[in-house]
Formats: C-alpha cells, structure tokens, sequence
C-alpha cells in the first residue's frame, strides 16, 4: 500500500471515531495484506518488540502512581508545600505547580499527576474563590510535568525505540523541567497580580513541622527510586518494582489511607490503565514496522539531504509537525508514529537524540492541553464537572509559557544535555 492511502486510510478512521489503537492496528494490518505479506510477520515483529525488560516498567510505574494516588500521598505533598508557598498571593496556585513537581518524580504520568491535584486542590481552590477557569488551567498544564520531569513513561517507551540510555534521558528532563516549573511561577505571579488572588494563612511553627514530618516519607520515594538509577544501584525496570513496594507501604502503612482490602481495586483499576497504553505500544510498533519496510524512511532521508536542509530548519519543521500531531493522537502514539520515522535523519543532521527526547517530550506535554483531544483538558473537565472550554481557556496562558520553552530548548541543547554528559561523560 502506498503511503499517500495509508495515510488517508488513517485519517478516515479517526475521523470515524475508531479508537486509536484500532486506528494503527488497522492501517498496518491493511498496509501489510495490500502488499502481500504475511501478517504472521508483522505479528512476529510485535513481539520481538514487546519482549522488552525496559518496557515492563511501564506498567508498574502506572501501578505506583495510581496507588500513590489513592493512597493519601499527594494529599501529604500538597499540604507540606501549601507551608512552604501558599502565603504569596495565589497560594494554592504555587502549591499545585509544587506538589505537580514532586509528584511527578514519583507518578511518571501525567494524567496521574493532574488527576492527583484535581481531587484536592479543585475544592480547595474553589472554596478560596479562584477563578475557575484559572484553577483547572494551573492544575492541567503542571500536571504535564508528569511526563518530563523523570521518571517519564514516554521516555522509557522513546529510551526502547532509539536504543539511547535511559539514565540519561531521565537526567535530561532535570533542568527543563524545573525551568517549566519556574514559568509556570511567572505566570501565576502575573495572573495573581492582575486578579487579587488570595494568600493562605502563615502556618504556625508546630503546623510547618508536622506537615513536613509527614511529606518526609513521600519526598523519599524519589530519592530512593531515581537515586538508585543513577548510581547504577537498580536497572529502571527493578526501580519501577521498587517504587510500586514502596508506594504500597506508603499508602498502606505508613499514611493509612489505602486499606489492604482496597489493593486488589487499585491494581486492578491500574492494570485496565497499562492495559490501555501497552495495546497502543504494541500497535505503533506494527505500522512502525511497516514504515520502515517499505523504505519511507531513507525517502525521508534522501529528499532532507537533495533540499539541503540545516539542522534549525528541521528542528523548526519537526516541531510544527508535532504541535499539529498533538491536536489529534495520543501521547504514544505520536511518539512511535514520528520517532521510527526521523531517526535516520536525526543521524544524519547530527541532532543528538536526548536534546530531541525533551523537545518530543514539550511539544507532548502541548499536545495533552491542546483540543480537540488533549487528554488533560478531558480529565480535567472529568473530575470537576466543568466544561471543556473552562478548562482551554485556563491552560492558554501555561501554553503559551511553554512555547517559550519550547523554542529555548529546540535551540540551546546544551540545557538537556548539559546534566547527562556532566553525570556520565559526552555520548558520542
């Protein structure tokens, strides 16, 4: 099948709703009989693929964070934070860009990361008089810092598709990660000024200690779990095993607020959660498959090189392609769509592949707030009971902070690498 009906192909079935791992599975499975395969290959190929020690950590990273969510541990983050920052003006907007921070160096995702702060902080910030569209637009767009401050799941599924260190993409998302945080500051700093946002009560000495007290085994996990990676301690699949242990004595014993009669749920609620990502994995490995067969991928290589086009002007190209791809695919599935695609031509321009993993990594992070399915603005609207167009009139100002990270990180490379290369010498 030609590229040109392959694509129309899938853009017909999402237009037709199809859900997106029935999309890829389809296009493939088609694109393979069309050209007279056997679809035992392309099977074949999914499994190889599959059968990846690094990938098990998805599911169990999921696992974590869906026990640290209802087992009380974003709960004992947020009030430790709200000591820290909540008496500045819009208090419990710094808290949630805090809290998503910290969060997200246990969580690895997103959504886990915006849903864990919607149950609190919606209330929370609704009963102090936020405007609306303000609260759920600072809960959506920090909780993107799920899938870039490390541990990231889509880097771990990036880490298995380009064959690059996963230590050194979690070191990666380090800095931009913290400078996202630092925007996401500015602008609530700004939008509390022009608002008059309210400040929480100073806390007494005996209120700061015990909060903190009580976050102290919640900060731990990170350290525990990441220090372990990159002390070459544990391989991020054991960290991943080793943060679900630790989330489940957390949860369980040390902040009771998950019951041992609850577990099962939890696990199985997380398990339908990995389910949901592993069936899109395995799907974009089988059209990833056939793009490569069919030799797309050294015509993408041959026209960049007749064009004679630079680094920048791909850079610049790549990026508006992810921002457009955003709007309609999932995070995986734009993930395993583009990257098989462009490796080659990364290679070929030079373009270190962990500076492209956090500029893959922002321009996802986008796509979660942009509409039509933006993830984030859908669970959002979710657990507030809000409509959709709350929520995007709320992130807009986040995104367009973002933005400024984006073209900062595309252009500075130095930013991502900087702290890999320090930790474990320049790749080459």
């Amino acid at each position: 099948m030609s590229f040109p009906a392959a694509l129309g192909l899938f853009v017909v079935l999402l237009l037709l709703g199809a859900p997106i791992f029935l999309v890829l599975g389809l296009v493939s499975g088609v694109s393979f009989a069309v050209d007279g395969r056997p679809l035992i290959g392309l099977a074949q190929k999914i499994i190889d693929e599959m059968n990846s020690a690094t990938l098990v950590s998805v599911p169990l990273f999921v696992m974590a964070a869906r026990i640290m969510d209802s087992g009380g541990i974003s709960r004992a983050l947020i009030n430790a934070a709200s000591t820290w920052v909540g008496q500045a003006r819009g208090g419990l907007a710094y808290v949630c860009v805090v809290t998503c921070t910290i969060f997200a160096a246990i969580s690895g995702s997103s959504v886990a990361t915006a849903l864990a702060m919607a149950v609190i902080l919606v209330p929370a910030m609704t009963q102090r008089h936020y405007p609306r569209p303000f609260t759920l637009g600072v809960i959506g767009a920090s909780g993107t810092l799920g899938i870039l401050i490390p541990p990231s799941l889509p880097l771990i599924v990036y880490a298995v598709i380009t064959d690059t260190s996963v230590a050194r993409l979690f070191l990666a998302g380090v800095v931009p990660g913290l400078m996202q945080a630092a925007l996401f500051m500015g602008v609530i700093w700004f939008i509390s000024r022009r608002s008059d946002l309210p400040a929480e009560p100073r806390p007494s000495f005996e209120d700061f200690k015990q909060a903190n007290l009580k976050a102290l085994p919640a900060l731990m996990l990170p350290v525990i779990v990441l220090g372990g990676i990159y002390g070459g301690i544990v391989t991020v699949t054991e960290a991943a095993g080793l943060s679900t242990f630790l989330a489940v004595i957390l949860a369980t014993s040390v902040y009771k607020e998950l019951r041992w009669a609850e577990l099962p749920g939890v696990v199985a609620e997380s398990m339908r959660s990995s389910a949901r990502i592993m069936i899109i994995v395995a799907m974009a490995f089988g059209i990833s498959h056939w793009i490569t067969e069919t030799g797309l991928t050294r015509a993408l290589l041959a026209w960049v090189t007749d064009i004679g086009l630079t680094q920048w002007q791909f850079l610049l190209a790549i990026n508006i392609l992810l921002l457009i791809l955003g709007m309609f695919l999932e995070v995986f599935a734009t993930l395993l769509l583009v990257v098989p695609l462009i490796v080659p031509v990364m290679q070929a321009l030079q373009i270190d592949p962990v500076h492209f993993a956090i500029l893959m990594i922002i321009n996802l992070e986008l796509g979660l707030l942009t509409p039509p399915i933006g993830l984030n603005l859908f669970v959002l609207s979710s657990a507030s009971g809000s409509k959709v167009g709350e929520v995007v009139k709320g992130v807009l100002p986040f995104m367009a902070a973002m933005l400024v990270l984006l073209v900062v990180i595309t252009y500075v490379p130095a930013i991502s690498t900087f702290l890999p290369d320090l930790v474990y010498g320049v790749s080459r």
